[in-house]
């Protein structure tokens, strides 16, 4: 079959062998490139195998379905606590990065990795699921009321996913966005634009040292950042806004579960509820074999792209 691979800093479609083994056999129908998957490629961060963790497609009786891309040990302190997206295993098991991804004709994964879809929510969408799980993990840790005010900063696919999640519940959400194609989706996900004064709480989408500071200067005391972005290098702290304002930093990473709901659940749902969502945020769909393309694409986000999809 054909699956997307990286050599040298280049992606390349290349011929590989079907999955085989035990697990779930899926046939990919979406498969996301994630700001992550461009900082590997650029920075020839070593990928043994096939790439793409936000996928989603059909299973052999045809039933739509997301994927949960991790595959933890389950028997490592972390997992036993329930914390399965800090397992041991690292990067190991996670799937596009340690283990063969969906950027492929097929993916086969263990029954866990499988999100049932609602019937209004297509494969041909449900790669946002992932990206949308971030958020809802990262948002699960605030304690929020109706009336609180909430900034993203950075309207990169999470941002945006980051404000989906807020604007379902919240009336009051503002985005520092670089881009009008950004800004123009931030809009009409419900937010406004520009944040001002004070707020309960700041999402940091960015991944760097101006955005946290200006989580820092935006927070009310006593407020909360949440550090949402995959950092690739270090940042500096703002130490004198974080210690004057009493703040709680928090960072999240991937997606588990609040009680019996896994997040992934939690962000299938929000797709049904919410179905602008895929039109909003996918901007670009081409075929597997023009990877190399779309991978160029999503790295332009001032010409537009916010979320490309490969569609086996």
């Amino acid at each position: 079959m054909k699956a997307v691979r990286c050599c040298d800093r280049q992606v390349h479609v290349v011929q590989v062998p079907a999955p085989a083994g035990e697990g779930v056999l899926v046939n990919v129908r979406s498969a996301g490139i994630c700001g992550s998957d461009l900082h590997m490629v650029d920075q020839g961060f070593p990928i043994p195998g096939t790439l793409g963790h936000e996928v989603a497609g059909t299973l052999a009786d045809g039933r739509a379905v997301a994927l949960e891309p991790l595959a933890p040990c389950g028997h490592c302190d972390m997992c036993v606590r329930g914390d399965y997206f800090s397992c041991r295993a690292g990067a190991g098991m996670l799937y596009g990065v340690g283990l063969d991804g969906g950027m492929a004709e097929q993916i086969r994964v263990p029954p866990r990795c499988i999100v049932p879809l609602p019937d209004n929510v297509s494969a041909a969408d449900a790669c946002l699921v992932e990206p949308l799980a971030v958020a809802v993990h990262g948002i699960g840790m605030l304690d929020l009321a109706p009336g609180s005010r909430v900034a993203v900063i950075g309207a990169g696919a999470v941002g945006l996913a980051a404000t989906a999640v807020l604007t379902d519940w919240l009336d009051s959400v503002d985005v520092a966005a670089r881009h009008d194609a950004q800004k123009a989706v931030a809009q009409r996900l419900g937010a406004g634009l520009d944040p001002q004064g004070e707020y309960d709480a700041v999402i940091e989408c960015a991944g760097n040292s101006a955005a946290l500071a200006s989580a820092a200067r935006l927070c009310r005391p006593g407020g909360t950042i949440v550090l949402l972005a995959t950092y690739w290098e270090d940042v500096s702290l703002p130490a004198a806004d974080v210690c004057l304002k009493s703040l709680r930093i928090y960072a999240s990473f991937l997606y588990g579960r609040r009680g019996l709901v896994r997040d992934v659940e939690a962000a299938a749902q929000l797709l049904a509820r919410r179905p602008e969502l895929a039109q909003l945020l996918i901007t670009h769909r081409l075929p597997l074999d023009a990877a190399a393309e779309a991978f160029a694409t999503a790295a332009d986000r001032a010409a537009g792209a916010i979320k490309v999809v490969l569609e086996p």
